[in-house]
């Protein structure tokens, strides 16, 4: 059984034995006892879906109104008069074949991959290579538009991506410790209400069945969320 350090066991006192209220929670958890790095803050929701259905699975991005205190590497797949532009926004490589051809080669210094939807089908060559770690571009999380510029400079300031586990669940980073209560509780609402829009019109009863968040080597914090339900 691992050993329970000090610090460990200091936390595990603080910690609540209730649900709490977003700020409350957020409160809470800056008073644990803490590394001397600052840590991530992460958010957890346990969603009444069934993932192997497909018109129940949850998966998309948002950009937090406090941001995440953490800059992305991000690449551009986009025809050769947008190079440029998505290098001034911030991507730190952009192109079309060649930028494929460049990761067909084993290059993978990057964090995110968005592109523009012509692009798609040679960016799809890369299946088998970004599938597997969640770097292929989708619609469905913001990262296939259009709009790369404006893809480039979200994702490079940390726009959160999210996608539900086979459990149901959905983690997240939320922030960092450092931030001020008021920021984290912030972003926490926005992360809360943004995953409550995307509920599945067949799931039925409570969608979210619990919210926690917690440091990367904290405790966890349990939030108090009521389901708002609309009236007629």
């Amino acid at each position: 059984m691992p050993r329970i350090n000090k610090r460990q066991k200091a936390n595990l006192a603080l910690q609540p034995q209730e649900a709490l209220a977003p700020a409350q929670a957020v409160a809470a958890l800056k008073k644990y006892k803490a590394p001397k790095f600052d840590q991530t803050v992460n958010i957890a929701l346990s969603l009444n879906i069934d993932p192997a259905q497909a018109d129940q699975g949850i998966r998309g991005s948002v950009s937090l109104p406090r941001g995440i205190g953490v800059s992305k590497r991000v690449v551009a797949f986009c025809t050769s008069d947008k190079i440029a532009d998505a290098k001034a926004a911030g991507a730190v490589e952009a192109g079309g074949e060649e930028l494929v051809a460049k990761i067909e080669g084993g290059w993978m210094d990057f964090d995110v991959a968005v592109a523009t939807p012509d692009m798609m089908k040679f960016v799809s060559k890369l299946g088998k290579v970004l599938g597997p770690k969640g770097l292929m571009p989708s619609p469905k999380t913001g990262s296939v538009t259009p709009k790369i510029v404006d893809a480039v400079k979200e994702f490079s300031a940390g726009k959160v991506e999210f996608r539900n586990d086979k459990g149901g669940n959905i983690h997240a980073v939320l922030g960092k410790m450092s931030f001020k209560e008021d920021d984290l509780a912030a972003n926490l609402d926005a992360f809360i209400a943004h995953i409550a829009k995307l509920r599945p019109s067949t799931t039925k009863g409570t969608f979210i069945r619990r919210v926690a968040i917690a440091g990367a080597m904290t405790p966890s914090v349990t939030i108090k969320y009521v389901e708002q339900t609309e009236t007629k």
